[in-house]
This record gives C-alpha cells, structure tokens and sequence, in this order.
C-alpha cells in the first residue's frame, strides 16, 4: 500500500512494531515507518473497538496514538524512529479507563 521514495539503505535503524522487527530511515517518523512496513492500525476506538489509523499525519488529529517504549498515547506521525524503539497498537476501551482513575 505505501512505499518509499528512497532507494539507498544508508542510515537505517531497526525497531520493533507489534514484535515485528522493521527497518526505517534515520529521521523518520514512526507512523511511516509502521506504514512501509504494512502496519497501519495505530489503536483500536473506544466505542466500537474498530481499528483506527492515521489520518491527517501531521499532529493534528490524534488517530496516530500508539504505545512507544512503554509510553501510551504518543503520536507517531511526530515522533522520529531510533534504534531498538518498541511501538505497539494501543487497545483503549472503556474497561481500559478505569485502570486511569487513580492517576
């Protein structure tokens, strides 16, 4: 579905998303990295438990939200990939709020 322009291997970094190892560019954000890699689904919605993706990639719509390094809700069309980073697809319910009430 999405493709790189660029043809060269120079400065690649690997990451893992959703525990599968994907190479990217140096300065690249997250959300084309996951996006080359065919990985498009960044969270599930609330509601309806649909998967979602980005939809504006560029830090305006929040549609992007995933889990990097731990973190929830970061959005990776603005976040820049780096060597050994995890990303993965957040799962947010109603059930998961609860777990949110405390903080």
């Amino acid at each position: 579905m999405f493709r790189s322009l660029q043809d060269d291997d120079h400065d690649l970094v690997t990451l893992s998303v959703n525990g599968r190892p994907v190479n990217a560019r140096k300065g690249q954000s997250v959300w084309s990295a996951m996006a080359v890699a065919g990985q498009v689904v960044t969270r599930k919605a609330a509601l309806s438990g649909e998967e979602r993706s980005a939809y504006c990639a560029m830090g305006v719509c929040f549609e992007c939200m995933v889990e990097i390094d731990g973190l929830p809700n970061q959005q990776a069309c603005l976040r820049r990939v780096a060597n050994g980073m995890s990303v993965a697809t957040q799962d947010i319910t109603e059930d998961s709020e609860e777990i949110d009430e405390g903080l």
